[in-house]
């Protein structure tokens, strides 16, 4: 093994006897290079975006939410409730009803997703950090405030803390009649807006958080019904033991959803998405190796005075394809490497200093492209590239037989 590596470093390095051959190669290392980069900074930023997005829903979503297997809604009492409180990560216990509505606001109306929470649901709560305007609070002095989506408030022409300008809120009526009235098929509440939360556009154009007992009446329910049950924990908390601890106390009747279950669906998405990505860079990188192919072919052709050489002093088919074989794997190795030093080079100074922007800084949440590096991709890309090389080398490699061999030395033969 040890000498045919060397020649191949050698042929590697040694100027061929056609010009074309050397620029070939180069071209060869050039294109994995750059295959590699790419697939490196763009699966990077990938993962930045990916993060950014997580960290949105994460102020949004609570860590584990509890809701009955069967049914919309169910009975608080059917809960644990004490026990789930005094698990020692738990630092919020909010009660929820969510429900469709339909807010009015003067002569603008918007069709949200009305949510009614607990007053525990203020309590360290990520979406302070989120707001646009306004302050946290859901009601004072027996008057309903509302905290709302940006796009929900912009699309109604609200003001914060106008008690001169009320937004109406309807919820349908679970006994109405299809042919009653407005006020006989819906019930009807006012809120006056307190807050407007900016965090991605799905939530801020569905959202509003409403008083949990302004919900229960809209919707005419008791005190003791809910359609949710949203626990947040301390930070640092080993979250997987944790599901197992409230799945134990709440038994077979409820789901306790995580953070990725609460938005299966999203996550799926953006996995898949992902390794489309790695997919269609993969093809830029066969594409690549085509060059690898040429530049073995054409090498070939240019050593069969030296392949002549190295059968007559009793070299095995098999060692002089090893040479030719090694030529074309660490082609694709220099490329490969030289790629994810560059790569790791780019995403990191990206990181530390935002070079690239996205644009107007108070267009976008964040003010330059988001970039996360993961090992695991590297060492994906890095198995690729040299899987692709090895085929790429294996195809010229293969015409080089037994047969092939003694006309080599054939016509070397007639040369001399």
């Amino acid at each position: 093994m040890q000498w045919p590596f060397y020649i191949a470093r050698r042929y590697l390095r040694s100027k061929k006897s056609h010009n074309i051959i050397n620029i070939i190669s180069i071209i060869s290392v050039v294109g994995v290079l750059v295959g590699t980069l790419a697939l490196i900074v763009v699966l990077s930023v990938f993962n930045g975006f990916e993060d950014l997005v997580k960290s949105l829903y994460s102020s949004f979503d609570p860590d584990f939410k509890i809701i009955a297997k069967t049914g919309k809604t169910f009975h608080i009492a059917d809960l644990p409730e004490e026990k789930i409180r005094n698990l020692p990560d738990v630092i919020s216990y909010t009660r929820a009803v969510e429900e469709n509505a339909l807010l009015k606001n003067k002569n603008e109306q918007v069709i949200v997703t009305m949510k009614g929470v607990s007053d525990d649901f203020l309590h360290d709560n990520p979406i302070e950090t989120m707001l646009y305007d306004g302050q946290m609070m859901l009601s004072e002095d027996q008057i309903n405030y509302s905290i709302m989506g940006y796009l929900v408030a912009y699309n109604l022409g609200v003001r914060l803390f106008d008690p001169n300008s009320p937004v109406t809120i309807y919820v349908p009526r679970r006994t109405a009649s299809r042919l009653g009235t407005l006020n006989q098929s819906f019930n009807s509440g006012v809120i006056i807006p307190s807050a407007v939360f900016a965090i991605q556009q799905e939530i801020d154009s569905k959202y509003i958080i409403v008083p949990l007992a302004l919900a229960r009446q809209l919707m005419e329910y008791d005190s003791t019904t809910v359609t949710s049950v949203e626990i947040r924990l301390a930070p640092g908390t080993e979250y997987n033991k944790t599901q197992s601890k409230l799945e134990t106390l709440v038994g077979d009747q409820f789901d306790v959803k995580n953070r990725f279950q609460q938005q299966a669906l999203l996550y799926r998405i953006m996995k898949s998405e992902k390794w489309a990505i790695f997919l269609i860079l993969t093809f830029i990188i066969i594409i690549a190796a085509f060059n690898v192919t040429g530049s073995l072919s054409m090498l070939i052709l240019d050593k069969r005075k030296d392949i002549a050489i190295l059968f007559s002093m009793g070299a095995s088919t098999k060692m002089i394809k090893r040479i030719f074989m090694l030529e074309g794997v660490m082609i694709s190795f220099i490329g490969a490497f030289t790629g994810l030093i560059l790569g790791f080079l780019i995403c990191w100074a990206q990181m530390t200093f935002g070079i690239i922007r996205l644009g107007d800084a108070d267009a976008f949440i964040i003010p330059y492209y988001p970039v996360k590096m993961e090992w695991l991709d590297f060492a994906a890309v890095f198995v690729t590239v040299l899987i692709i090389g090895l085929l790429s080398s294996w195809y010229p490699v293969r015409q080089i037989s037994k047969k092939y061999l003694h006309n080599r030395v054939a016509e070397f033969a007639k040369g001399q």
